[in-house]
């Protein structure tokens, strides 16, 4: 008679079929401690960076002329097509790359129908006040200005600072609502990406090269490990 952990154990193997290069079986799923202290990066790159490079890919038309983005060009460099301008916007002055310095949650602080792309990843879960922060990506975007977000459904606490500044994970319905609130609902097309084996193989650090592509690849929008959101301004 199996027990319950061997029962335990089969059952997660049945919904989670993954091999992770250099882990025992055991501790892939039954240890109490991550692979990784830093998203995987060690090991290669970090599972949801996957699901975010592909969005940006997908949507790499939207992604020209005056573009802003969170704390470095990269994405824009990336995926920009036919890119006039790039601005980098930063709460910290301190940051070298930040040509904007200003507090998304205040939109006082922002111009004003600036931009006609913003990129805004993995950002709003370290925003108290995420409603102000919507309406400040809304405002500086041009009208038919589009906005390209990424958000954490399942993730870590980001290690660094997060004890005190990591404050939301997301749904596909809470994207739906909050963003459909400040665009309007017609203008928001939200997508819930990931599944539970690429979802759990992210907790616990493994990096993307590590997983099969089909694990990469396989969609359920109860497991997703990110929401993505395309906004656009009337």
């Amino acid at each position: 008679m199996s027990s319950p952990f061997t029962a335990l154990h089969r059952l997660i193997r049945s919904v989670v079929p993954i091999r992770i290069r250099g882990i025992p079986e055991r501790a892939r799923w039954m240890n109490t401690h991550p692979m990784s202290d830093s998203w995987g990066f060690e090991r290669g790159t970090p599972v949801d960076r996957y699901y975010i490079e592909r969005f940006l890919e997908r949507n790499a038309d939207a992604i020209r002329g005056d573009v802003l983005e969170i704390k470095s060009s990269a994405y824009t460099d990336r995926f920009g097509r036919g890119v006039g301008s790039r601005t980098v916007l930063d709460i910290d002055a301190t940051n070298p790359q930040a040509t904007l310095i200003g507090d998304l949650a205040n939109p006082a602080q922002l111009p004003a129908e600036r931009f006609d792309c913003f990129i805004l990843t993995q950002t709003l879960q370290l925003i108290y006040d995420m409603h102000s922060a919507i309406q400040g990506a809304h405002t500086v975007l041009r009208s038919g200005g589009t906005l390209l977000v990424t958000v954490p459904c399942i993730s870590r606490v980001v290690p660094r600072y997060g004890l005190e500044s990591d404050f939301w994970r997301f749904t596909p319905a809470s994207c739906r609502r909050l963003f459909g609130d400040a665009f309007g609902a017609t203008q928001v097309t939200v997508e819930p990406v990931g599944n539970v084996g690429a979802a759990v193989a992210f907790l616990r650090g493994a990096a993307m090269e590590e997983l099969p592509r089909h694990v990469l690849d396989a969609n359920d929008p109860y497991f997703p490990v990110i929401i993505t959101v395309r906004a656009v301004k009337r």
